[in-house]
């Protein structure tokens, strides 16, 4: 079947789309001409609108849905859905039976990860075709190996070693023309994050001028005890997702917790460091500048243990040793 119009479904999470955006320029080596569309949670799309390789971008509300039991919210978001263009192929890169859902509205010809795969097995009735991909390898190969199947490329590691910006790049801002690194201090649960006490430490070992990026109260409260515990340590402004776009896609490091925004350092080809505790290096694509730093914990990826806090022994110097091991 000869392949126009394509959709990609990938709804959430932040750190996931990121993730998931390495195969749009595999996928227009292959196919130059065709139309690629991405489904998405509507407050994550400015991370997508004005990339260069995606046609259009599609939004869906569900977390509001959900939240406010809506039910005129959710007719709107059908009607909505059964109203995109008739795709040849639709593509579920997240495996869940929301996003499968969304998909099936969409169209039928669908293509996804199987019962064995799929992060939640019951999406894979959905679909008309399947990969059978291990759960435990690394996301951007999970990807990569998804999209081989589906549209018949060959990306191989290679490839993705030698990958261009996977994201929109950005001009430098007023804030971003100076040498600098970025600490990302947030994250989606409380045992993924670093004491701010001793990335303060890290700040003072790595003595090279650092923006703390928040998301949150809670977080900006934390980047403001890091900058008043380091002389090196600067609060980062409040960004929008394009601003931080631009933040980390010109810094010289980024150094955070298994989170978004130290993803796009990766995205970016920019030098990083991930720090992890309750999760692996399932999460990211090690590279040569691109590294883990993990504690002693044995992690089961297929159970993550949320209430693992040993992130927290992570020795700063160990961090910071790293750091200046990459920036030379």
């Amino acid at each position: 079947m000869k392949l126009n119009h394509i959709a990609l479904v990938r709804l959430s999470a932040l750190g996931d789309i990121v993730n998931a955006t390495i195969v749009l320029q595999f996928i227009r080596q292959e196919y130059p001409e065709m139309k690629i569309d991405w489904i998405c949670e509507e407050v994550f799309a400015p991370l997508l609108y004005e990339h260069p390789l995606i046609d259009q971008v599609h939004t869906v509300n569900l977390k509001k849905i959900k939240k406010e039991k809506s039910l005129r919210l959710l007719k709107q978001t059908v009607t909505k859905l059964k109203n995109l263009p008739k795709y040849d192929l639709i593509i579920d890169m997240q495996g869940l039976v929301k996003s499968a859902i969304v998909s099936r509205i969409i169209g039928k010809n669908i293509h996804g990860y199987d019962k064995n795969s799929a992060r939640e097995s019951l999406s894979s009735l959905f679909y008309a075709s399947t990969s059978d991909i291990p759960y435990e390898i690394s996301v951007i190969k999970r990807n990569t190996a998804l999209i081989n199947d589906a549209l018949g490329l060959h990306v191989n590691d290679e490839m993705i070693d030698a990958k261009k910006p996977t994201l929109p790049v950005y001009e430098k801002t007023s804030f971003t023309q100076e040498s600098y690194a970025v600490f990302v201090i947030g994250a989606s649960w409380q045992s993924k994050i670093y004491p701010k006490e001793k990335v303060a430490e890290v700040c003072n070992a790595l003595e090279r001028k650092t923006y703390i990026v928040w998301g949150s109260e809670k977080e900006k409260s934390d980047a403001e005890f890091v900058a008043l515990n380091s002389n090196y340590a600067e609060v980062a402004p409040r960004l929008d997702l394009k601003e931080l776009c631009a933040l980390i896609g010109h810094a010289s490091l980024v150094i955070g917790n298994d989170t978004g925004p130290t993803h796009m350092a990766w995205a970016y080809n920019v030098p990083s460091i991930t720090l992890f505790g309750p999760t692996n290096e399932r999460m990211i694509y090690p590279t040569n500048i691109n590294i883990a730093i993990h504690s002693d914990s044995k992690v089961d990826i297929s159970h993550i243990d949320k209430n693992d806090f040993s992130i927290k022994d992570i020795d700063p110097k160990t961090i910071a040793n790293k750091a200046k091991e990459l920036l030379k």
